[in-house]
C-alpha cells in the first residue's frame, strides 16, 4: 500500500475507534447509574484487574501489553470522570513520585488534590473531601514508611489497591555535569544515589530539600546548580534531564497504597493487610503467628510500631495472600483474635501486576 493509502484506512479506523470509545463509555455510564442507586463505589479495583486482564490476555501486537495498559488506563480514567467527580488525594507536591503512581493508577482526567502530610492525605479521604488518597508505604532499598503505618493505628479506612512504581532517578540541570557546583536533593533520594554521586559529583555541595519537586523547582532557577528527580518534575519545571536512571539500586521500587471507604471484593489474587497487638510475653508473638502456618499462608511482610500508647506495647503489621473474607485467610484472622489484643484488618485488594 502507498501513505495515502495507509492514511485513508487509518481515518476510516479512526472513525469506528471514536464510534466504538462513545458505545463503550455509554455503557460504563450505564453501569455507573445502577451503582450509585445501589450505594456501591464507583471504582472498583478487582474489575479493573479483570479488563487488564482480558485485553492484555486477546493481544496479538504490534502494540505492547505495556502500552496496551496505558491506553485502557485513560480510556477507563476519562469514564470514571464522567461517572463522578473524582477527587484523588495524594502526598505532594505536585510532580512528586507519589503524584505520578496517583496519576498511573487513576489516569489523568481525574482531579488531584496534593497534600502536605501523610496525615492530611488520611484526613481529606476520611472527611469525604477526597474520594481515595495515595500515599508511599515502603520503598525497596530503604524500607517502610512508618508515619504511613502509624496512621492505620486510628484510622477507619481501607486499603482497596496498590501501585508498585519503579523508581528512576534522574540527574536534572540547565548547566552541563562539569559546571554543576550545587545539588538539590531529597534525603531519601540522595540514599538511594549515594554511590553515584560520590564518584561523578563529589565537589558539589549537597542541599537537602522537602521533595524531589522542590529539588528540580530550585535547580531550574539556580545557575551551576542540579538536582536529582523524577521525569514528571523535570518536566514540569522545564528542567533538561542530564543523566537518566543514576539510582545505585536498579531493581529500586517504591510501593504505595490507595485509601477509600470500602474493602476490594476477591479477584483470586490478592493479598491482606492487618495489624494486630500481644501481650508482652514470653511466646506470645510465636502463638500469635501460629495460624498464618496452620493455614499455609504466605506472609510477605511483617514489622513492628511502637503503640504510644503504653511503655513496650507493639503494633505488628502483617501482609499475607489472600483476601480476608475467603476460607483459609478468615479462618487464620479468626483464630488470630483469640491470642491477640487488638486485630484490625486494613485491607484486602488485588496483589500488584
Amino acid at each position: 500500500m502507498t501513505i495515502p493509502e495507509h492514511r485513508k484506512a487509518i481515518d476510516a479506523l479512526d472513525a469506528k475507534l471514536v464510534a466504538l470509545l462513545n458505545e463503550r463509555t455509554k455503557h460504563v455510564l450505564g453501569i455507573g447509574e445502577i451503582k450509585r442507586k445501589a450505594g456501591e463505589e464507583i471504582y472498583v479495583p478487582s474489575r479493573e484487574r479483570q479488563v487488564f486482564q482480558r485485553i492484555v490476555k486477546k493481544n496479538t501486537g504490534p502494540i505492547t501489553d505495556a502500552s496496551l495498559r496505558a491506553i485502557y488506563r485513560e480510556i477507563m480514567s476519562s469514564a470514571l470522570a464522567l461517572e463522578k467527580s473524582m477527587t484523588i488525594a495524594y502526598l505532594g507536591p505536585e510532580a512528586t513520585f507519589t503524584h505520578q503512581a496517583a496519576i498511573q493508577r487513576f489516569g489523568s482526567s481525574l482531579l488531584y488534590a496534593a497534600q502536605k502530610t501523610i496525615a492530611d492525605v488520611f484526613n481529606e479521604v476520611a472527611k469525604g473531601r477526597a474520594d481515595y488518597g495515595v500515599v508511599p508505604v515502603e520503598n525497596s532499598t530503604e524500607g517502610v514508611v512508618t508515619h504511613t503505618l502509624d496512621m492505620f493505628v486510628d484510622s477507619d479506612l481501607k486499603i482497596v489497591s496498590q501501585i508498585v512504581l519503579p523508581i528512576s532517578h534522574c540527574l536534572v540541570s540547565k548547566s552541563g555535569r562539569a559546571h554543576i557546583k550545587k545539588l538539590y536533593v531529597h534525603p531519601q533520594s540522595l540514599a538511594q544515589c549515594r554511590a553515584w554521586v560520590h564518584k561523578n559529583l563529589a565537589g558539589a555541595e549537597i542541599v537537602e530539600t522537602s521533595s524531589n519537586a522542590r529539588s528540580a523547582e530550585l535547580a531550574a532557577k539556580e545557575k551551576h546548580s542540579a538536582a536529582i528527580a523524577g521525569l514528571l518534575a523535570a518536566e514540569k519545571y522545564g528542567v533538561p534531564v542530564l543523566e537518566h536512571d543514576i539510582q545505585d539500586n536498579a531493581a529500586n521500587a517504591t510501593r504505595f497504597l490507595v485509601l477509600g471507604r470500602k474493602c476490594s471484593p476477591p479477584t483470586g489474587h490478592d493479598r491482606t493487610s492487618l495489624m494486630f497487638s500481644i501481650a508482652d510475653e514470653v511466646g506470645a508473638l510465636h502463638r500469635a503467628l501460629a495460624p498464618f502456618r496452620r493455614y499455609r499462608l504466605n506472609m510477605t511482610k511483617i514489622e513492628s510500631r511502637p503503640s504510644k500508647r503504653r511503655v513496650w506495647e507493639y503494633f505488628f503489621f502483617v501482609d499475607c495472600d489472600g483476601h480476608s473474607s475467603e476460607g483459609k485467610v478468615a479462618k487464620a484472622i479468626a483464630q488470630l483474635a483469640t491470642q491477640c489484643s487488638f486485630v484490625k484488618v486494613l485491607g484486602s485488594y488485588p496483589n500488584a501486576e
